[in-house]
Parts: structure tokens; C-alpha cells; sequence
């Protein structure tokens, strides 16, 4: 293919507070429809919005931790636009003088992604559509939003789904966002257009709307790639549209004509001054920052030598990692703090994210987890048996040490029973013996994995090792 793809990406992250940027209502998500709207969000005549003070704080957080330029004096527009969703007619946002410009998103140690802007504004409403008619659901309408734009330097659907990672991880962080891509208070718009390779000028973009999950920003552009690059390479033109995404037939469609900034005519919110911000009401934000994910990471790396990838894992949600720091600091050095990382990613989080468990109070909590992997760490049971307990934690939400003692799941390190048993099972293979004799080691595995079995999984490895070792040179000899 002779054309690259560039992407940019339009960011609508909802804001965690509890009334809507303009006016008192409630943010509740899943309330009955049009339960949670008032004159205010309404648009209705005679009324006069007033900006939510925590949702500014929120946003100037935000745009500190991305090292944007923060503007002292920004203003609200007025976006004219008619959809039965835009009760006013218009929506509130900031267009050409927005409160903060710049920045850049971490998504790695090599990548960064760089920011244009980020703009508060309130949301539309949701159409609903039912078998014979359409309904207009407001409770949403005024909805805290900031919209973060990138710049238009993303070349694959890959690094996009990455950089959406690394944004919600960042907004989750600093508390100022569920990040809920069902609820949509994460959701992406993506620009995507091609270009001649080895060329800089920008190709016609179109945009897709509303993508809601990471899978889907991924199928929906490359779907898109392809589709315009199969234009160009027959040589057509591309047409400008705002385009929908299909997840059933997995391709774009389009919705409208492209607008532009001249067909919203824009406007300066009459009822709404300007918003200043103090250089003190900045300097106090700046010092209730939070850890943020990347540099969280590394000390992670360095404090508890774990691998990269882990240390990603664990801090790419602020609730886990904590929850990862306190099973660590339960275990009293009985584990490595590694194999507490890799009991975290591979037996609890997936469980907690199939389950959806609120990961400040899970069903498993961290002193539990950390009293089965102490457990562990003594030898009073095998890794195996680890996760039998582990899943028995599940059913009844029983300690470790209290389904150990009920099962009878100790650990055998008494020498002379292991010695019993694996002398069983050499006397039982003398196949399997006859040709580990001859020269094939991996045979080794075999005997251990009988010991094992026959008893159940109790027996110490480690023991079994050793005396396994003495007993197969003994039949060297």
C-alpha cells in the first residue's frame, strides 16, 4: 500500500462530579429517563447557567498532569446546531479560547502522543429508538465533559487503542473519571485519513463517532484504512463524512456531511463571563496531584524488581495497584513481591474483572490474598494446591489458613513418606526408568509429575526434587 494512515482522536471523558457542569441536577448514571433535568439543562427561556466550580478543578487537574498550557482567562461559546438530543439548540463549549492547550499523553517509555487542546462542555442528550417511534432522553444533556484532542500523529489502530489506554488510566488516577467506556463517560471520535508515504501533507479526513470500547476503535479503523485505501489505490477521491460504526458487520457508514467550524457559528456565551483562573487556585491543584501511572510504574520497577509489563499492569488502574501494595506489604517477606504481582494479574484480576468486582472492596480482599501466599511461603502448601485454596476463597469467602485446615491440605515435608512414594512410582514405570537411564533427562519430569498425582498435589516439590535426584542416581550406580 503506497498511502500511511494518520489518526487523531477527539477524547469526550465525563467529568466525576455530582451535578452537571451548568446547573444542580444529579449525574447519576441508569436513572429513568428524564428524571434528572431541570429549566437549566432544559434550555428553557429566562434561565442562566452556572459553571460547576469541582468540574473546573477537575479540569485544570487534568491539564496539569498532561504539562499543557493553562490559560488564566478562557471563554465559553455558544455551538448552534439543531438535533432533537440539544434541547437548547446550541451546546456550551469553548472554541478559540480554550482554558488549556498542549500537553502530551504518555503511553510508554518511547511513545508520546501530543495534545492540541482540551475544552470543557456540557453533553447532548440520547435519541432513543423503538419499533414505531423515537424518544428524547435528557439526562444527560449538561453533562460535564472535557474533550481532549491529539494532535493528528497516531499511524496505526494499534498505537490509537493504546493511547485511549493510557488516557483513561491517566483520568481514573487522578479521580477525576469512572472511565466507563458502557456508560459512556469515555467515548472517541476518530479522524482518520491517508497520505502519500514520504509526504506531509494531510489526505481528506472522515471521522468516525462515538466508539465505546478499545476493540472497536481498532476494527472500526482499520476497517476505515482499508476501506479508503482501496479508494485511493483505484483513484477516487474521498468525501469528507461523519461516519457511524457497524461492531455487528464491523464497518463505517456514513451519518452526515463533515461540518466544519463556520456551519456551528459559533458564538461567546452571552450568559456566561469568562473563566479565570488564579494563579493560587492553580498552585493549590498543582500540589493535590496524585502519583501519576508512568511515574508509579517505575517505582514499581525499582522498588519491587518487577518486570515491565507487570509493573504497567498493575498501575494502569489506580485501585488495583494499591490493592497489589497492600497484599505486598501483608505478606511479611514471606513471597517475593513478584510472585505477589503475578498472583495479582494472573489469578485475581481476572476474576475481579469477569465478576466486575469494585476493586476497593473485592470479594477476595488483601488480607486474605496475602494469607494464602504466606501460606504458600512457609511450605505449608504447594503452588498447586495454592489454587485450590484460591478458588475455594471464592465459593465461600473463607481464609486460606480455615480451607486448609477443613481439606486437609497440608503440605507433606515429611521425608520419609515422600521417599516411600517415589519409590512407588519408579517400581511402577520401568519403562519410564529404562529410558531415563539411557540418557533422556526429560524423563525426570515424568516422575515428579506421578509423585505428584498420586498425592495429590500435597508432597513439597522442592523435597520431592532432591530426593527424586538421589533416588534415580542411586539406580545409576
Amino acid at each position: 500500500m503506497q498511502f500511511e494512515p494518520i489518526i487523531g482522536l477527539e477524547v469526550h471523558c465525563q467529568l466525576a462530579t455530582r451535578s452537571k457542569l451548568f446547573c444542580s441536577c444529579a449525574t447519576t448514571f441508569g436513572v429513568a429517563a428524564n428524571h434528572q433535568v431541570c429549566p437549566v439543562c432544559l434550555g428553557m427561556p429566562g434561565t442562566l447557567p452556572v459553571i460547576n466550580t469541582l468540574a473546573v478543578d477537575y479540569a485544570v487537574r487534568l491539564a496539569l498532569a498532561v504539562g499543557a498550557k493553562l490559560n488564566t482567562r478562557s471563554i465559553f461559546s455558544r455551538k448552534q446546531y439543531f438535533y432533537p438530543d440539544l434541547p437548547k439548540g446550541y451546546q456550551i463549549t469553548q472554541y478559540d479560547q480554550p482554558y488549556c492547550e498542549g500537553g502530551e499523553i504518555t503511553v510508554d517509555q518511547n511513545t508520546r502522543v501530543r495534545l492540541t487542546r482540551i475544552h470543557l462542555e456540557e453533553d447532548a442528550g440520547k435519541n432513543l429508538h423503538g419499533s414505531d417511534a423515537s424518544y428524547c432522553d435528557y439526562n444527560r444533556a449538561g453533562m460535564p465533559l472535557v474533550e481532549i484532542v491529539s494532535q493528528p500523529e497516531i499511524t496505526s489502530a494499534v498505537a490509537a487503542a493504546d493511547y485511549l489506554r493510557s488516557l483513561r488510566s491517566l483520568v481514573r488516577h487522578l479521580g477525576i473519571s469512572d472511565g466507563n467506556l458502557e456508560e459512556g463517560s469515555f467515548r472517541c471520535d476518530a479522524n482518520v485519513s491517508l497520505r502519500l508515504k514520504g509526504t506531509t501533507k494531510l489526505g481528506t479526513r472522515c471521522e468516525i463517532k462515538n466508539l465505546n470500547s478499545f476493540r472497536n476503535v481498532e476494527r472500526a479503523i482499520n476497517y476505515e484504512i482499508q476501506r479508503q485505501g482501496d479508494i485511493l489505490e483505484q483513484g477516487g477521491q474521498i468525501v469528507q463524512h461523519t461516519l457511524l460504526f457497524d461492531a455487528d458487520s464491523g464497518r463505517t457508514a456514513p451519518m452526515r456531511a463533515k461540518e466544519e467550524s463556520h456551519d456551528y457559528r459559533y458564538m461567546p456565551d452571552p450568559d456566561l463571563p469568562p473563566l479565570c483562573l488564579s494563579a493560587d487556585r492553580i498552585e493549590k491543584i498543582s500540589k493535590e496531584l496524585p502519583e501519576l501511572p508512568q511515574a508509579m510504574a517505575a517505582r514499581f520497577i525499582e522498588t519491587y524488581s518487577i518486570p515491565d509489563s507487570s509493573a504497567t499492569l498493575l498501575t494502569s488502574d489506580r485501585d488495583l495497584a494499591a490493592y497489589f501494595e497492600s497484599v505486598n506489604s501483608m505478606v511479611d517477606g514471606k513471597v517475593a513481591a513478584k510472585i505477589v504481582a503475578n498472583w495479582v494479574i494472573g489469578e485475581f484480576l481476572p476474576v475481579a474483572t469477569e465478576l466486575k468486582w469494585d476493586l476497593t472492596k473485592p470479594n477476595i480482599d488483601a488480607a486474605h490474598l496475602a494469607g494464602l501466599l504466606k501460606l504458600l511461603g512457609d511450605d505449608v502448601i504447594s503452588s498447586k494446591i495454592a489454587k485450590t485454596v484460591f478458588e475455594e476463597m471464592l465459593k465461600n469467602g473463607e481464609s486460606a489458613k480455615d480451607i486448609v485446615d477443613r481439606l486437609g491440605l497440608t503440605q507433606v515435608t515429611d521425608q520419609s513418606s515422600i521417599t516411600a512414594l517415589i519409590d512407588q512410582v519408579i517400581d511402577a514405570n520401568p519403562e519410564q526408568l529404562r529410558q531415563f537411564l539411557s540418557g533422556k533427562e526429560k524423563i525426570f519430569g515424568f516422575f515428579v509429575g506421578q509423585v505428584m498425582k498420586l498425592s495429590h498435589g500435597k508432597m513439597n516439590p522442592a523435597l520431592v526434587n532432591s530426593i527424586l535426584t538421589e533416588k534415580l542416581a542411586q539406580r545409576r550406580e
